[in-house]
């Protein structure tokens, strides 16, 4: 089932025929239901945010407890050997650590996930559509590496055969992502302390077993004759695999969306909530990466080399000298909890994407849980082809074109809104963009061409190691440039009369009732519609087909929605502007 429209029509006078009213929209049961929906294509309202920011963070912070960071350090460490591994690990972090820092802010300020900032953030309401499936394609494949990674795990533990395994994988997920962020918030509280002891044990055991283990580690040449000196190939291409890494915000921002209002009384623990569950998450990052390397390492002679790089073989091998023979289960639990717990947060944000995708593109919003089911059916499609075993060129590939995207958004939020060429504010609403702003997508689209170009050979070798380097200076440099040489021109199709710089609004909580769904919603949430003579919501707005976008071309025809007063009860919240 979708959503449906249908036409009220006006009493008849003297048995003329009924006068059509203005269209009104039903959701179906699931899209209608917004404890499972999550606000998926919308801004997040305030009424929503129930939770604290140490919660909200902790629910973040707990879906990075994936193992794929583990086989992705020992992958850059065995190919190019420590130094240069080390170097590309720490270089990536720092990237990421940057670029996240002003998306997380925006994200938990203005209640939107990633989808919804890039609109509004130099990329135009169909320009973010394209973003849309790199941040798809982002939480599938790295589902289905997650997952294989449970596989493995299952297989060493009981014998289920791999590829029965992946189905088990994906299967397992679904009762949790159905019921959206309560049931998210749920899990990742109650498996923490699970994770943490699974994490902190193999690295315990090492101290008292292997002392002399870390400073072998440093001196490893890897397993590809890389060498114990610094190499710059192996940097560049050890810092594109690492970067692959860099959308993770976007999952950050699926949660972080929920903060709360900053205000006085909880801006020191909002803030600092922001910068842990947001940009933070690259710290713990990197930190498992190089852990996941050292424990590789040490088990390289006892396994061999491809099972080394599968993290249930090293975290067996580490375990063994405490627990004997309950070494595999006990690592088999860690694995399995930790993969869980990053599953159910990839194919919750493949939901949120590929719901943003379809609504845009088919003008039908069947609810988010529906696409629970293609992000995964393309997740397991990629465990069952094995993508496990081109783990560093597939990444390696996908960080170009993601880190372009995730730059050029940066790059608006930092540099173009604070020279006055971008909006003060996020809009993301159909009724006041571009359908395409230059400034972020061209900015995007010409940085991963020519990254992807120089991946592939075709400026030398050195271009190909630094490509992704090239992505985000490309990216970097020219969202800037086109929005100065643009004047900014192609943010806002018409001004915004309750979100502009200069307009004080007493309560952004205040509620405006849709002309087409008739449901009643927060002021950000809301555009004025000349089509319908009267407020809209952002969905319905985005799923009309027939409305021509005449609200761009005629702002005048329609009804100016002004500021509503303070709701008395509850804390004053800041302006959209502010």
């Amino acid at each position: 089932m979708t959503d449906t429209v249908t036409r009220d029509a006006t009493a008849p006078a003297d048995g003329a025929t009924p006068a059509a009213g203005p269209p009104k929209r039903s959701y179906a049961r699931l899209a209608a239901d917004e404890s499972r929906e999550d606000y998926s294509l919308r801004y997040a309202p305030h009424s929503f945010r129930r939770w604290s920011p140490t919660m909200v963070a902790s629910t973040a912070l707990g879906g990075i407890a994936y193992l794929a960071d583990f086989a992705i350090g020992a992958s850059i460490v065995f190919t190019y050997g420590f130094t240069s591994g080390l170097a590309s690990i720490l270089c990536a972090a720092t990237i990421i650590f940057v670029t996240g820092v002003p998306i997380a802010r925006a994200c938990a300020k203005y209640g939107l996930d990633m989808d919804l900032v890039t609109r509004g953030a130099g990329f135009g309401y169909f320009g973010s559509t394209l973003t849309s499936l790199i941040y798809a394609s982002f939480t599938f494949i790295f589902f289905a590496l997650e997952g294989s990674i449970m596989a493995q795990a299952m297989h060493q533990a009981v014998g289920l055969p791999v590829e029965v395994g992946y189905l088990v994988t994906t299967l397992i997920v679904i009762p949790i992502v159905f019921r959206g962020m309560g049931a998210l918030a749920k899990v990742q509280a109650w498996t923490q302390p699970i994770w943490l002891i699974g994490m902190v044990l193999p690295f315990l055991v090492l101290a008292f077993e292997a002392p002399d283990a870390w400073g072998a580690f440093g001196s490893f040449e890897g397993t590809e004759g890389a060498g114990q000196g610094f190499s710059w190939i192996g940097f560049g291409l050890g810092t594109g695999v690492a970067l692959s890494l860099i959308a993770q915000i976007g999952e950050q921002a699926d949660y972080l969306r929920f903060m709360p209002a900053r205000t006085e009384a909880n801006k020191r623990r909002w803030n600092l909530a922001v910068l842990a569950a947001g940009p933070g998450w690259v710290i713990i990052g990197a930190a498992k990466q190089l852990g996941g390397a050292f424990l590789a390492f040490v088990a390289l002679e006892a396994v061999g080399r491809t099972h080394a790089l599968e993290p249930i073989a090293p975290q067996i091998e580490a375990l063994r000298p405490w627990l004997g023979s309950f070494a595999l289960p006990a690592a088999a639990v860690f694995v399995i909890v930790s993969q869980i717990k990053i599953n159910v947060t990839n194919a919750y944000s493949g939901s949120l994407s590929w719901s943003n995708f379809f609504s845009r593109v088919t003008h039908r919003h069947p609810g988010r849980v529906w696409y629970i089911f293609l992000n995964l059916a393309i997740a397991l499609t990629l465990m069952e082809m094995n993508m496990f075993a081109a783990l560093n060129k597939l990444l390696g590939f996908y960080a170009n074109v993601g880190i372009a995207w995730i730059v050029a958004v940066a790059a608006d939020l930092v540099i173009n809104k604070r020279l006055g060429w971008s909006p003060p504010y996020i809009e993301f609403k159909r009724a006041y963009l571009y359908a395409v702003n230059p400034a972020g997508f061209g900015a995007m689209v010409i940085a991963s061409t020519v990254s992807i170009l120089a991946f592939f050979g075709l400026f030398g070798r050195y271009a190909e190691a630094f490509s992704t380097f090239i992505a985000a200076g490309l990216a970097l440099l020219l969202c800037p440039l086109i929005a100065w040489a643009t004047r900014g021109k192609y943010y806002l199709a018409r001004p915004n009369p309750v979100n502009g710089p200069h307009v004080e609004v007493p309560d952004i909580t205040a509620t405006h009732t849709c002309a087409v769904c008739e449901t009643a919603y927060e002021l950000p949430d809301i555009a004025d519609c000349p089509v319908q003579s009267g407020p809209i919501c952002s969905l319905c707005c985005s799923l009309d087909a027939e409305c021509g976008d005449v609200c761009r071309t005629s702002p005048a025809s329609g009804p100016v929605l002004m500021p509503v007063p303070t709701v008395p009860t509850g804390p004053t919240v800041p302006t959209a502007a502010s």
